[in-house]
Parts: structure tokens; sequence; C-alpha cells
């Protein structure tokens, strides 16, 4: 059976009052929300809290998905508008706070490095916002082109471009730092 049109089935079924419907998308689509949150920087709490956000927002929404429809995508363009208001609310506070600490608050908690490898997520960070989004919808939360180009509004051809650049900005940056850039051919 194909788990996209599982996940139709559990969607239509939630438009119709199924609540064991929702407790099934909830918990088969969370870890990977909660990832693409996680991916653009944002804290463990604040990550908690857009993903219960994102399925406050789904609830209000639900009406306005289409059955047969691919569902991924759609909850992906709605999880990624709660991650913008996120981005906006955050800067407006900082800007009326005008703290001299607002960098460190904002920043995420540095993960352990191992000796002799590269921070994942300073690498990350020298991508534009559109590249590192990319890069989570695709490796992190597994979508297809087509699934990323539908839930950021894109053409599939944009979606591959940001792709391809990102992978030659993080190849450049590793190659700088001393590792050896992967083959082209080699990955991706």
């Amino acid at each position: 059976m194909n788990p996209d049109a599982s996940l139709e089935s559990l969607m239509a079924r939630y438009q119709q009052g199924d609540s064991s419907a929702v407790t099934a998308l909830v918990h088969r689509l969370s870890p990977q929300l909660h990832r693409f949150f996680l991916a653009q920087f944002i804290s463990r709490r604040d990550a908690d809290d857009l993903l219960q956000e994102t399925w406050l927002r789904i609830h209000q929404v639900r009406h306005t998905y289409r059955p047969g429809e691919p569902v991924v995508p759609w909850l992906y363009a709605i999880a990624r508008n709660i991650r913008v208001d996120h981005y906006r609310k955050a800067y407006r506070a900082g800007v009326r706070e005008q703290s001299l600490d607002e960098g460190a608050a904002l920043t995420a908690p540095s993960q352990r490095e191992r000796p002799g490898s590269p921070d994942m997520q300073s690498l990350l960070a020298t991508l534009p916002e559109s590249q590192r989004e990319v890069i989570a919808m695709l490796k992190l939360s597994g979508m297809s082109l087509e699934q990323v180009a539908l839930a950021t509004s894109s053409s599939v051809g944009a979606v591959k471009q940001k792709a391809h650049r990102a992978y030659e900005s993080l190849r450049m940056r590793l190659s700088e730092l001393g590792f050896a850039a992967a083959r082209k051919g080699a990955s991706s």
C-alpha cells in the first residue's frame, strides 16, 4: 500500500471527525515536522511549541485540504508559515528590546563536537535560509522534490537548483576546513 495514500485516507477521515485518524496523523508525522523545526536552528523548546502550533493550525484549516491531494506538502506549507511567523515575532521582539544579548538568546545551544569533525549546525548556518529549508525537507524529512516544490510554492527546478547550490556551498566550506570534498558522482 502506498504510504501517501494512507495519509490521504487518514486526512479525509480527520476531516469527517474521526479522532483516531488525527491521532494516527499526529503520531506518524510529528517526528519529521519536529526535525524540520530543529533543522532551522530553533531551540528544542521552540520546536516543541512550533509543532504544537502547527497541529493547532492544521486543526483550524483542515477543511481546506482537498481529498486526493498529497498530505505531506500541504502540512509542510502550514509548518513553513508557522516558522516564518515565529521568526517575524522574534525579530519584532528583538527590535523592541534592543538587548545586547539578543544574539545569544536566539541561537540554539551548540551540540557536542567530535574532535576533528565539522560542526554541522555551523556548516548549515552558512547557507541562505531558503537553501537550509530545502535541505531540511529533502534530507531530514525525506520529502521528494515534488513534495518540497509544493510545500515551498516553487517549481521542481527551483528546488533542485537550491539543493545543488547548497551542496556546492557545503562542499566548498568542508574543503576550506581541510576535509576532502566529496566527488560529484559519489554524493547527492
